[in-house]
């Protein structure tokens, strides 16, 4: 069973930095409106990256197993917070927007590569809030 390891330092007000096990570095803060800096990795983008990035190995994954032909794929994340009067929030939904250009396939494949992607990502299942897939694909010959 993988196990994932990561350490964090506090280098001074609400400054922060990150080791992952896998050689990644970096500074964070919180967002600016948390008295955080701008221009830095916060935990909030963090949080819907790893759902955005995990996704999109998927999707490649996917599209290998299914033989698809992949031209192009990006694919914008959006996660909305809900905040409440006690001031706790979370991250409600997170809406990914994949643009998928794909060769001589059908509509029905590539929704299922996404299907599938979606299902086998780690990141998307292990998290409670909403995530849903809102694409736009491309077939061309």
């Amino acid at each position: 069973m993988p196990v994932y390891t990561n350490k964090v330092v506090w280098k001074g007000g609400h400054f922060g930095y990150t080791y992952c096990e896998n050689g990644t570095e970096m500074e964070f803060s919180a967002p600016p409106a948390l008295y955080g800096h701008p221009n830095m990795m916060t935990p909030e983008d963090a949080f819907v990256m790893a759902v955005n990035t995990c996704v999109h190995m998927m999707v490649i994954w996917a599209a290998e197993r299914l033989q698809l032909d992949l031209v192009a794929f990006e694919c914008v994340a959006e996660g909305e917070v809900e905040e409440f009067l006690d001031r706790t929030s979370w991250f409600k939904k997170l809406v990914l927007r994949p643009k998928l250009t794909v060769r001589s396939a059908s509509r029905k494949k590539v929704e299922r590569a996404l299907e599938m992607a979606r299902k086998y990502s780690t990141i998307a299942e292990s998290v409670k809030s909403e995530v849903i897939i809102d694409p736009e694909i491309e077939i061309v010959e």
